[in-house]
């Protein structure tokens, strides 16, 4: 870096903060209705039946606990590799991790009924269920990027930066594969069943996180009036990039060897060919508009110099995620159980046919309740906390920086 980062909270704007908090508190409070909607009229009122037992909400939960496991990847790179064009981000990192966090869980508890029983159940946990250490997980996720903010705002623990970095670094490693082992160790689902989960997640939360945090980076530095260079866009881009394209490799290796397993084939045919919705999804949703067309903006170095690319490529890999997470966990549950393999199932119970879903309206709010918790939260620790730093510009981050030449006076004109 050449000159020293400086830190500051929001300064002025006052309307501005006021107008975006009452809009995400709002956000809140509906999600909170909804929610006391579903627990009180029961879940008839959703679109969730007994064999969709995970609708939109829990979509929304796994999204936003894989990005807030790639969210703290700015702050690993930073503490880890002692990359210095990240360190000023890494403050905004670790906030943005623990917030993405919260929002989803909230979601989960509010979904599955009852929160006001989860400290009687804490006591007596199951630990046959991987259910039961995803707790210890999301505690342990949290306490790290804590102590990783305080690493990084508190000078006389620079020199444990680096430990804690790794620390959080392998929990979140954790956290991924624990959210992809989840579907990955479901053997009575034939779309689930598959050891890829677990590793397909750890590189999807690199990348979902990745593009959330451009998104929020790039509006808080423009909600606050800071500047933002082209060479944090361009690394931010192409590290999504990398990410994103690794992640295409593992859905293509995931349908290409299940096409030749006898038990999965017809999961992955569902997908790809069969699936209706769900295919349409697949190919335009989430390998169209969420991977190739990002892919081409972040490989093409003119689109790197301007934010506003940027920012869309962010956001697509945001949208495309989004349809990948509901693909896996509605189509997954969508694909009928092979009760009885070679053979058709038929019964009054609707086994062996296609099961139907379709979001309905306290689903979709309770998810957009979670996202705006996120949102409100990371937006009142810009407010309060100095975490955004006061430039990103090239000049303030880039060590390899060089102000471009001056023009040369032109000559005076002959009398």
């Amino acid at each position: 870096m050449t000159q020293l980062t400086v830190f500051r909270e929001m300064i002025g704007k006052t309307r501005d903060f006021n107008v975006l908090m009452v809009a995400l508190l709002a956000g809140v409070g509906i999600g909170l209705i909804s929610a006391y909607n579903m627990e009180t009229a029961g879940h008839h009122i959703t679109g969730m039946t007994n064999r969709i037992v995970w609708g939109l909400p829990h979509v929304f939960a796994v999204f936003m606990i894989l990005c807030a496991a790639g969210a703290i990847n700015p702050a690993s790179i930073a503490s880890i590799m002692g990359r210095k064009m990240y360190q000023p981000l890494a403050r905004l990192s670790a906030v943005l991790a623990m917030s993405l966090l919260a929002g989803g869980l909230s979601i989960l508890v509010l979904d599955l009924g009852r929160p006001d029983r989860l400290l009687g159940v804490i006591p007596i946990l199951n630990f046959d269920s991987i259910f039961a250490l995803n707790i210890f997980v999301y505690s342990s996720f949290f306490l790290a990027c804590a102590l990783s903010l305080w690493m990084v705002m508190e000078r006389r623990m620079a020199r444990y930066i680096k430990a804690i970095g790794t620390i959080t670094f392998l929990i979140r490693l954790l956290l991924a594969t624990d959210i992809g082992s989840v579907f990955g160790v479901l053997v009575a689902r034939q779309a689930y069943d598959s050891a890829v989960m677990a590793p397909m997640f750890v590189v999807l939360s690199f990348a979902f996180g990745t593009a959330v945090f451009i998104v929020v980076m790039l509006s808080a530095m423009a909600l606050t009036g800071r500047p933002v260079g082209a060479a944090i866009n361009r690394r931010l881009a192409r590290t999504m990039g990398v990410f994103l394209a690794i992640g295409l490799y593992f859905v293509a290796m995931t349908h290409i060897t299940n096409l030749y397993s006898p038990a999965h084939r017809g999961a992955s045919e569902f997908v790809l060919f069969q699936g209706g919705i769900y295919t349409t999804l697949f190919w335009v949703g989430q390998i169209i508009l969420g991977t190739l067309v990002p892919l081409s903006i972040v490989t093409c170095p003119k689109y790197l110099r301007c934010s506003c690319m940027v920012l869309l490529a962010a956001g697509l890999v945001i949208i495309g995620g989004f349809i990948q997470i509901y693909i896996i966990i509605i189509g997954g549950q969508a694909y009928p159980l092979l009760i009885f393999p070679g053979m058709e199932a038929t019964s009054a119970f609707l086994d062996g046919q296609i099961a139907s879903y379709t979001p309905r309206l306290p689903e979709i709010l309770l998810g957009l309740g979670g996202g705006a918790l996120s949102l409100a939260l990371v937006t009142l620790a810009i407010r309060v906390l100095p975490i955004l730093p006061m430039s990103m510009a090239d000049e303030a981050i880039d060590p390899h920086y060089t102000p471009p030449p001056e023009p040369e006076p032109e000559p005076d004109a002959e009398p």
